[in-house]
């Protein structure tokens, strides 16, 4: 290769290496870059042996730049290569609608405001997904208030807190504050107090079948008309605890004639026997609602902007006349569809999933056949390509079907380009072989050259998934091996060059040596598969991920014992 074209290589390589890392957020690998740049350089194509050892010294050249001086030197080489960055950028961006009237703000202001009553499952995720990319999108603050103030019907789980922020983290977001409601109580008291203060509340001991009836009828209760000073102490006495439940509850009085039968004085408190499974408010007997809770905290903690679901509306509705008492301003609301997902049997149900746990249907709440974030963790699916699936949504108050596909997507993408290959054989045949070589020399990774070959034995005899296993007299390519013909139940080594295989002759499978390999349990939707893998998988680590040829990628989950554990991500 002359000067010249050295050159002129050196230059389309660096440019396409620092296109990729741009683009990508991460090094310019040699093999990523190769494809283009032959693809776009027909004339590169006769150097074919030469132009990797170029090309390497550039991506380590490139890699060594921060992203400010990446883009500064890619727009010395192409302008119209940055202003493609930035059209898809922009695009990106565009994944989610703007939000209303965030000019009117000096910080968009969000929460997450989930219930602790247990792990996460695939449909709670939507939540920090989308809440956490608009927090980012704006630059706004985020809070995740636990509403845990219900600790009966939806009974908070003790692990279950530490288990959101888990799931939020690996969904790669951090709140900027976090908070329990049942922290609180003493604010929501004040705050029912003051309300009482303004005209807005009463305590009520109407039995609840004989308020419905008044209520739906258009008619006022008896207590409607108390005077502040009695509100004031039959509320005290609910804060003492001197009430059991059902017997007394505070009611926002707003319009006892109300189209909406949903609006009409709504209960704000009500006496709860049970005791919060929280130490901290376990002698709290009087509860507020979510409506009046959620309303308090929304203002105190300055929230500007409300994403809920589309079956909320009547919130919004009621803790507007909470508002409208306070003077207060009410945040910008977005309602959502419900979301379904598909893929799974197993419902989309937090008490459902842990019924099932309970009676060890399911292994626990990271088992692969749940549909939990803890599965998708476990399985190895990273937490970005969930959220990106889940931002495509949007935010439509139609319902959406959150295909898995999507998500799988998404995640290969992050993780191929990464991903070590290995060979697994599942129910395998054994079959001996005759003649060739002592070892097979498969690609680490076939679009990664510099990342060199694997090692796999290959002795007396191979096992090979049945389908694979060729008729009398018809051949196969073992692959990083060689051709090999059944001539009576043995395979036999024909010394043919690839251009069998290139001429599609002879399909191309996969195998492990009949005797040194590794026994393998995948961990699947559909239940454990075993297998046998090439023997060089038992140097890789738990989380580690893997790739087995026309089988998926696997994330390694234990090592140890007589069995290597894997579960299986996707194809």
């Amino acid at each position: 290769m002359d000067e010249d074209l050295r050159e002129r290589v050196e230059r389309e390589a660096e440019t396409a290496a620092l296109f990729n890392a741009l683009k990508h957020g991460s090094d310019a690998q040699v093999g990523a870059i190769m494809g283009p740049l032959m693809g776009e350089n027909p004339e590169f194509r006769q150097h074919g042996d030469e132009i990797p050892g170029i090309v390497g010294p550039v991506c380590e050249r490139v890699n060594g730049l921060s992203d400010g001086e990446k883009r500064e030197r890619l727009a010395e080489l192409d302008p119209d290569a940055v202003a493609e960055l930035e059209t898809e950028a922009g695009a990106d961006e565009q994944v989610l609608p703007d939000l209303p009237n965030v000019e009117a703000d000096d910080e968009v202001r969000m929460r997450l405001a989930p219930n602790p009553n247990g792990p996460w499952h695939l449909g709670n995720a939507r939540m920090p997904a989308v809440i956490g990319s608009y927090k980012e999108m704006y630059d706004g603050w985020m809070c995740c208030r636990f509403d845990d103030t219900d600790p009966e019907t939806k009974r908070p789980d003790l692990d279950a807190y530490d288990g959101i922020l888990d799931a939020i983290d690996y969904l790669g977001f951090e709140p900027d504050e976090v908070v329990r409601a049942s922290d609180r109580v003493e604010t929501y008291y004040e705050h029912a107090r003051n309300l009482i203060d303004e005209g807005g509340a009463y305590a009520c001991s109407c039995p609840q079948g004989e308020f419905s009836d008044l209520k739906n009828g258009g008619e006022s209760c008896p207590h409607r008309d108390q005077d502040p000073e009695t509100i004031h102490e039959e509320f005290d006495r609910m804060v003492a605890g001197e009430y059991d439940s059902g017997e007394m509850v505070l009611r926002v009085r707003t319009d006892i004639e109300h189209k909406n039968p949903a609006l009409r004085d709504w209960v704000a408190f009500r006496m709860v026997d049970t005791p919060h499974p929280r130490e901290a408010a376990a002698e709290y007997r009087c509860w507020p609602m979510l409506d009046f809770q959620s309303a308090v905290d929304d203002h105190l903690f300055e929230v500007t902007h409300i994403i809920r679901g589309i079956d909320l509306q009547d919130s919004a509705k009621r803790q507007g006349f909470l508002y409208d008492y306070f003077g207060w301003e009410y945040p910008e609301v977005t309602h959502w569809g419900r979301i379904e997902v598909d893929e799974y049997d197993v419902p989309l149900s937090t008490s459902s999933i842990k019924e099932l746990v309970a009676e060890g249907e399911l292994d626990g709440w990271d088992d692969p056949r749940a549909p939990t974030l803890a599965s998708l963790e476990r399985r190895g699916i990273r937490g970005d390509a969930v959220v990106e699936a889940m931002t495509e949504l949007g935010v439509s108050t139609s319902s959406a079907d959150l295909a898995m596909s999507s998500v799988y997507s998404a995640n290969r993408e992050r993780v191929d380009d990464g991903t070590d290959r290995a060979f697994l054989v599942r129910d395998g045949e054994r079959v001996p072989v005759e003649g060739g070589p002592d070892e097979g020399h498969p690609p680490v990774h076939p679009e990664h050259e510099d990342r060199g070959t694997r090692d796999v034995p290959l002795g007396e005899a191979v096992l090979l998934e049945p389908a694979d296993v060729p008729a009398d007299g018809e051949r196969v390519w073992l692959k990083g091996w060689g051709p090999v013909r059944n001539e009576d139940g043995t395979l036999v080594y024909t010394d043919e060059s690839i251009d069998v295989v290139r001429e599609g002759d002879v399909d191309v499978v996969h195998w492990v040596d009949a005797g040194e390999n590794v026994p393998v349990r995948m961990r699947t939707m559909d239940g454990d598969i075993a297998g046998h893998a090439e023997r060089g998988v038992a140097g890789y680590d738990v989380d580690d991920l893997l790739q087995f040829e026309r089988v998926g990628f696997v994330r390694v989950d234990s090592t140890e014992g007589d069995e290597f554990v894997v579960y299986f991500t996707h194809r």
